[in-house]
């Protein structure tokens, strides 16, 4: 089963229980709210998602709890056709929950409680050897404890698997060895600003920021601008390369960041030859179609819902 998975990621599910409301409540207030739906989250499983609905054949390491959420999110990557070979549910923890509220102007307080997903590490790295050895791709980040992301993205290097690492949520003091083990170091503006110390208004400061990050040893480094696409910094080329994305009308830039990183994913395995820069472009268009539709993983595109001119 696991020799044919061509994209691993190892990482976090979260259960989204949003509630929209006309205002965040003040403390020790309650308001009444207009809706609530129940969503699957956690940048791990997103990304993991968004690779499998482009076509890859994707595994997720992850743990979530023995609870109705544990069995509803093994459900979900079942229906879209991710292996759950690795998928492992505990006694021990709740399944990783973010409780949102969004107000009219799409202003949102979040609660995340990461619960089961801290609980994945070096046995569960173990028992998914196999399939991490064998992929063309390994993606991580950092909603599960570090120290496991690290270790999996060491085991793939030394197994010439390709790394694509998403440092989100950033920390300050990441370790050096983050940047050496990621063949794509993948991050967003903001968090860019919080390794780096710059901040990010432009393509400019992301252009000087991804020259930053290649400094510290990372094969390759893009920054994620959101409508202003993204900066490809690679020690090949001398100057980093803005790569631009289609204007689009959005609905909800929620999960756009791991629409790209999906996307990229699916490139990296399918198209190893394929420059990094036209990768980068592709996955902006396939993060740019996630924008325009309500919801996270519910936005994200098949591979049928795309112009053909991207396969």
């Amino acid at each position: 089963m696991s020799e044919d998975v061509s994209v691993v990621v190892v990482g976090s599910c979260m259960t989204d229980l949003v509630s929209q409301a006309p205002r965040l409540p003040k403390a020790g207030e309650t308001i009444h709210g207009h809706r609530f739906f129940i969503g699957f989250g956690g940048k791990g499983a997103n990304q993991c998602i968004q690779a499998a609905r482009l076509g890859a054949k994707t595994a997720m390491v992850c743990k979530v709890g023995r609870d109705v959420f544990g069995n509803d999110y093994i459900q979900n990557f079942k229906n879209n056709g991710v292996s759950t070979a690795y998928a492992e549910q505990t006694e021990n923890a709740a399944t990783g929950a973010a409780s949102i509220i969004v107000n009219d102007t799409g202003e949102n307080a979040i609660v995340i409680v990461a619960g089961a997903n801290m609980l994945l590490g070096q046995e569960e790295l173990q028992r998914a050897l196999t399939a991490i050895v064998n992929a063309k791709v390994l993606v991580c980040q950092l909603e599960i404890n570090p120290d496991t992301s690290l270790q999996a993205l060491r085991m793939a290097r030394e197994n010439h698997v390709k790394t694509i690492f998403n440092p989100a949520p950033a920390i300050v003091d990441l370790c050096s060895d983050f940047f050496k083990a990621s063949d794509v170091f993948c991050c967003n503006e903001s968090e860019a600003e919080l390794l780096t110390g710059m901040s990010v208004t432009s393509v400019e400061d992301a252009s000087q920021v991804g020259l930053e990050l290649l400094n510290k040893g990372c094969g390759s480094v893009i920054v994620t601008l959101g409508p202003q696409g993204c900066v490809v910094c690679q020690p090949t080329n001398t100057a980093p390369k803005h790569i631009p994305t289609t204007a689009v009308t959005a609905a909800d830039t929620t999960g756009a960041g791991d629409s790209f990183i999906g996307a990229l994913a699916f490139y990296m395995a399918h198209y190893p030859t394929m420059p990094l820069e036209e990768m980068a472009r592709r996955a902006n268009l396939v993060a740019a179609m996630s924008v325009q539709t309500v919801g996270t993983q519910t936005s994200f595109p098949f591979q049928k819902d795309l112009p053909t001119e991207l396969f």
